[in-house]
């Protein structure tokens, strides 16, 4: 709000952003919606179909599944005028759980869904997490008969589609791959109560990023054994100690599940993923496998997506429990990983050319044969800016160009009198000329198209 200073004047508002959100400039919003478009042919390319809900959700909703330090801490949850206490949705998977809930009866399972909703979380900003972002999220619902790695495989599969969709190789991201079966097969095995497990996991799951020392010390802290914590430590250092700390030589029904879907993906000719012991997943309804998926850029070596089996989630609502699988992947996450492969689009304008009126609007003749010229080519699918500014005719090449306008004409006397127009390519710096006949607009039209 604005308020008055010491000498009667209105202080200024100020320009800046709420904390830990983005304004999109044109720049931006062409990266987002090329990321969005991507998004979409990958999920479609599977026979994924889009759905959306509203971003305000009932709080209970995340106090019944996800974690309570998400909902007191992380989430924006307030009371709203008939006192019922409200959250911006900081996640969209208890959302698609209570629509797929909500109409069970109704609907033909397997669903293959997806969306990119916008998601809110009150953190600290900092690079790859702020406080609000957009998140594609791809869900199966219903498991294909026993085809429960098949389904899993399946949405793997997808999100290395998408990655190479968009230059990737496979040396630029891996997918790391474990099961919440095999952590609670390693608290069986070290005697450690259920009550600590779901802690227990999101401790793991932030190991990556704590020394030795302090994730040990954290560790101790939570198990009250020194002992059994250097145990733990030590079978999570690697994917052959934590198979051995099991002590059944890989042959626990979480080891079995991890080596199916491994071969599975090989098959598939994936080739960069493997099995992580310490990945974990920070929410609690996982029940099976999960899944992460890893920039291996060390400037940005980060998660950029992940998700995992959540077959009990549905149970919340009443009735049976449903099958699902689906990830998570965040914009934000995403264009750090495009820059630091230098994988980022080029902007162009949606314009396709630029039309300079000569004179502007004191010119009759110009005036109406442009906005003649523009409203044809524009029923024929192109693209079209008219500027009327009167400017000259190198401040108009100008403001093209710094448009990203890829083409560029004048109207004027000339034009009008000798009926054509010469176009010109600004990055090709090569010319050519189209009567204005409705022959002449059709070419150029086609030729619009094709150099798009």
């Amino acid at each position: 709000m604005t308020k008055e200073n010491k000498k009667g004047s209105v202080k200024k508002l100020s320009t800046e952003s709420y904390k830990g959100v983005r304004d999109f400039y044109p720049e931006d919003m062409f990266i987002e919606k090329y990321m969005f478009e991507k998004m979409r042919a990958a999920a479609e390319k599977f026979g994924y179909v889009e759905y959306s809900a509203s971003i305000l959700e009932p709080a209970e909703l995340y106090r019944s599944k996800t974690s309570e330090e998400i909902v007191n801490d992380q989430t924006y949850t307030f009371k709203d005028r008939g006192d019922r206490e409200v959250t911006l949705r900081p996640e969209m998977t208890p959302s698609v759980a209570r629509m797929v809930a909500d109409r069970k009866r109704e609907l033909s399972f397997p669903l293959r869904w997806y969306s990119i909703p916008n998601v809110f979380r009150y953190e600290q900003p900092q690079r790859g997490r702020l406080r609000e972002h957009w998140q594609w999220n791809v869900d199966i619902f219903g498991d294909m008969g026993d085809a429960a790695a098949e389904t899993e495989a399946e949405i793997i599969s997808l999100t290395h589609s998408f990655f190479t969709s968009l230059g990737a190789t496979e040396e630029n991201f891996e997918i790391l791959v474990s099961n919440r079966k095999a952590l609670g097969e390693l608290w069986d095995k070290f005697a450690i109560a259920p009550e600590k497990r779901a802690e227990l996991n999101r401790l793991i799951d932030t190991k990556e990023k704590m020394s030795g020392e302090k994730f040990a010390a954290a560790l101790t802290e939570k198990i009250d054994s020194s002992e059994s914590a250097s145990s733990i430590a030590e079978a999570l250092e690697s994917a052959e100690s934590f198979v051995e700390a099991l002590g059944e030589d890989g042959e626990s029904e979480a080891m079995k599940e991890i080596g199916q879907l491994l071969t599975l993906l090989g098959e598939m000719g994936i080739k960069n993923a493997r099995f992580s012991p310490t990945l974990a997943r920070g929410f609690d309804y996982y029940t099976g496998t999960v899944f992460e998926i890893f920039d291996t850029d060390p400037k940005n070596r980060r998660s950029l997506a992940g998700g995992g089996r959540y077959d009990n989630l549905l149970s919340i609502f009443g009735g049976d429990t449903v099958p699902a699988f689906g990830f998570g992947l965040g914009d934000v996450t995403l264009r750090d990983f495009l820059e630091s492969h230098n994988l980022l689009p080029e902007y162009t304008s949606t314009a396709q050319i630029f039309i300079a009126v000569m004179g502007g609007t004191s010119v009759p003749a110009t005036t109406s044969a442009a906005n003649s010229l523009a409203t044809k080519l524009r029923a024929l699918g192109a693209s079209v800016v008219l500027d009327f500014s009167g400017r000259t005719f190198g401040d108009c090449i100008k403001k093209a160009l710094k448009d990203g306008v890829p083409f560029f004409a004048v109207m004027g006397e000339d034009e009008v009198n000798e009926n054509s127009i010469t176009i010109k390519n600004l990055s090709e710096k090569s010319e050519k000329s189209f009567t204005l006949d409705e022959t002449g607009i059709a070419s150029l039209a086609e030729f619009l198209a094709n150099k798009n």
